[in-house]
């Protein structure tokens, strides 16, 4: 797809990877840019530098995605303003460390934000799309919803189901014009890598990403997304090392998930 006079929809607009989206995706000439986040500061801030350098072209919506009524507000809203979406890319996502003994709200907001947002979104737009015969769907997951996260049973669970809501997506409607990226990157200099307290499961998470690649800035990973929407491919991977990860985890099911236990051990001290 080139984007160009496109609509274009980020969630998670706000800050790190769904910023650089929008301010990419803008740069290549979208006619509208929708940044949709909870916080409200930081999408504001976005939508009037988008709308100064192009007047009329961008609007801050705010609200939860991980709740169906506000993700329907989402897509009212934003065709209220710009008439249908082109591209939305579901980018709001969170991170909670833990495994089992993880509490059960946490469990469900991670599921809701990661996973149920996307199902949200694509119930509110495959009808349009379907009766236009276009459109376009980034999921953001993560490398970790390819292989694993050491440290975080949710992380890895709901990323998990974000890439296999893409793939869903992709087989059953891609034939009738409705396109589907997922994007999986390993490590990137946002919040949700850098915030975690030192010695928390969701600490461990960001530092086996540091160990196992380099640490892109969203921008970088903004261009790959702009890059592979206009090749019109599924897999988006910033770190290019992880399709051999995949390759290598299908290959060898058994050996890599011990080699998994090893990098354990090197991450958390054998724990």
């Amino acid at each position: 797809m080139d984007v160009a006079g496109r609509v274009v929809v980020v969630t998670g607009g706000a800050s790190g990877i769904g910023r650089a989206m929008a301010r990419r995706f803008h740069a290549d000439g979208a006619r509208a840019l929708v940044v949709a986040d909870q916080d409200r500061a930081g999408a504001e801030a976005v939508a009037a530098e988008l709308d100064a350098a192009r007047p009329g072209s961008a609007l801050a919506v705010i609200g939860d995605v991980g709740q169906d009524t506000e993700v329907a507000a989402l897509v009212a809203r934003a065709e209220e303003a710009f008439g249908p979406i082109d591209l939305f890319c579901a980018n709001a996502g969170i991170g909670v460390g833990g495994g089992p003994e993880t509490p059960d709200g946490d469990w469900d907001l991670i599921w809701h934000v990661n996973v149920m947002a996307h199902v949200y979104a694509a119930r509110h737009l495959l009808p349009g799309w379907l009766a236009r015969g276009e459109g376009y769907f980034v999921a953001t997951a993560s490398a970790a919803g390819l292989l694993s996260q050491i440290g975080s049973a949710p992380y890895a669970v709901t990323k998990h189901a974000a890439v296999a809501f893409a793939e869903w997506l992709s087989i059953t409607y891609g034939d009738r014009g409705v396109r589907v990226s997922c994007l999986c990157p390993q490590g990137v200099n946002t919040n949700m890598l850098n915030a975690a307290p030192p010695g928390s499961p969701g600490a461990a998470g960001a530092d086996t990403v540091r160990v196992t690649g380099a640490v892109l800035e969203p921008e970088q990973v903004a261009q790959a997304v702009a890059d592979t929407v206009r090749a019109e491919r599924f897999l988006i991977l910033p770190h290019p090392e992880v399709l051999t990860y995949l390759q290598r985890k299908t290959g060898d099911y058994d050996r890599w998930l011990a080699g998994m236990r090893r990098l354990q051990s090197r991450v958390l001290g054998g724990s």
